[in-house]
């Protein structure tokens, strides 16, 4: 892995995966350029533009130029904005507008917004024609940092996030981190639940990073880094490496899933997680509580949550955890840490472990 920057230029960091390696590109006012640089990687074509109805209004037509001057075409397809749009229903009418408009197996996908759009569009790339290229312009921090990077796609099913979908690597990843000065303070502060994993598990200096939005750059590239990394070690969750980066998820995806999609955003729900995950790592893995405290510390700073709402029972949360591909046979793989940078998956954490955790966050 490389990352490197000359004058004027954004942040490179390159994913080196073996059979399909790209580029994910940081900086300031990328949006404009958009066009040039997925035409050095891309046939110029018709496309789909694929973003939501709080993104599109903002930042769509600045694309669409780019693309257009470019030589491309595009085509935008919005859907409403929200965590229910990955769904079946929304996948299928992408796919009809998509085939109404006449794009082929030589046109490709750009993804345009947050988790959501970037997760459902990538699916879309990956079943569409059965599989055309996807490029992620990533308009969120969780996004930046985290969900556009590393190639899974997918949607949700009533009983779990993300149980339907498909690994489909994009061709580039733009992250114009001006888009994020759009953002309601809410959705930003959300984003930084996904910095303080990545320093949970890698890289703890990161804890002290702060909410500045200049120079923000080279913040969301640190964190690129560390999930390109462990990517292209483990591109399709076979080693166990790349369920490092769960830690703090599998809880939090349970109370996503119980508290019913729109009401916690996913930054929200994974700040309740990594909670929970650093109790039992003080319990289990001998976590200092030092440490610990570190990591609540910078959730607190960031305005995120720290007490599980009381309506929210156990019981649907445990229900909802059932269901979360990230157990493995039945069989409980829980991510902890030993110390600051130092996860590792565990099966010694049990449902009662973890029951008792999430009622700690009350």
């Amino acid at each position: 892995m490389s990352a490197g920057r000359t004058t004027n230029s954004p942040i490179q960091i390159d994913v080196p995966l073996a059979r399909s390696p790209y580029r994910v590109l940081v900086g300031p006012g990328l949006l404009a350029d958009c066009g040039p640089l997925i035409a050095e990687i891309l046939k110029p074509s018709r496309c789909a533009l694929v973003t939501d109805s709080n993104v599109g209004p903002l930042h769509a037509e600045a694309l669409e130029t780019s693309l257009s001057e470019a030589g491309c075409d595009p085509i935008r397809i919005t859907v409403p904005a929200g965590e229910s749009s990955k769904s079946f229903e929304q996948t299928s009418k992408i796919c009809d507008a998509m085939i109404a408009a006449g794009l082929d197996r030589s046109s490709f996908l750009v993804a345009l917004g947050g988790g959501v759009v970037g997760d459902l569009a990538g699916f879309v790339a990956a079943i569409y024609y059965r599989g055309i290229p996807c490029i992620q312009i990533p308009t969120t921090i969780v996004a930046q940092v985290d969900s556009s990077v590393g190639g899974k796609t997918g949607i949700n099913a009533p009983g779990g996030k993300n149980l339907i979908g498909a690994f489909h690597q994009p061709r580039l990843v733009i992250a114009d981190t001006d888009t994020l000065r759009t953002l309601p303070p809410r959705e930003f502060h959300e984003g930084f639940a996904e910095i303080i994993k990545h320093a949970a598990i890698r890289d703890p200096e990161m804890l002290e990073a702060n909410d500045s939005l200049d120079g923000i750059a080279p913040l969301i590239a640190r964190n690129v880094a560390i999930k390109a990394a462990i990517v292209a070690e483990d591109e399709f969750e076979t080693k166990g490496l790349r369920a490092l980066l769960n830690f703090g998820h599998t809880i939090g995806h349970g109370i996503e899933n119980a508290a019913g999609y729109g009401r916690l955003l996913h930054g929200e729900a994974i700040s309740l997680g990594l909670i929970a995950a650093c109790r039992l790592s003080v319990q289990k893995s001998g976590l200092p509580q030092s440490a610990a405290d570190q990591i609540l510390a910078a959730l607190a700073r960031h305005n995120l949550p720290q007490n599980l709402p009381a309506d929210i029972s156990t019981e649907s949360i445990m229900t909802a955890l059932r269901t979360d591909k990230k157990f493995h046979a039945g069989a409980i793989r829980f991510v902890l840490l030993r110390n600051l940078g130092d996860a590792f998956v565990s099966d010694a954490v049990s449902a009662k472990d973890i029951e008792h955790a999430i009622e700690a966050l009350r």
